[in-house]
C-alpha cells in the first residue's frame, strides 16, 4: 500500500540557481526509480537559513509531494544523505486525501 509524503529537500546550489533545475531533474528520477509517484515539485527558491549551523548561509529549498511505499523512504533517506547536493533533507508522512477516504 502506497501513502503519501511529503520531502522538503534543501539544495546546496554552489553554481546558481541554473544548477537547480538540473539538480532537481536528477532528484525527480531518483524518486521515480525507487517506486514513488511524484504528485508535484513546488520550488520554492533560494532562501537564507534563520541560523547559520553548517558551512552555508541559504539553500535552495524544493518540496515534493509523492505516493511511495514506507520502505521507499529509507531507501531515497538514505541515497540523500550520501549526496552532496542534498544539504537537508526532511520527509513527512501525509494524512489520507478526502477523496480517497470516502471512495
Amino acid at each position: 500500500m502506497n501513502n503519501r509524503y511529503e520531502a522538503l529537500l534543501i539544495l546546496n546550489t554552489k553554481g546558481g540557481d541554473d544548477s537547480a533545475k538540473e539538480i532537481i531533474d536528477r532528484l525527480e528520477g531518483e524518486f521515480t526509480a525507487e517506486g514513488a509517484k511524484i504528485e508535484s515539485i513546488q520550488k520554492m527558491d533560494r532562501r537564507p537559513f534563520s541560523y547559520v549551523a553548517g558551512k552555508l548561509d541559504s539553500g535552495y529549498f524544493v518540496n515534493f509531494i509523492f505516493e511511495a511505499p514506507a520502505a521507499t523512504i529509507e531507501k531515497l533517506d538514505a541515497r540523500f544523505r550520501l549526496d552532496k547536493e542534498v544539504y537537508r533533507r526532511n520527509f513527512v508522512k501525509l494524512p489520507v486525501r478526502k477523496t480517497e477516504a470516502a471512495a
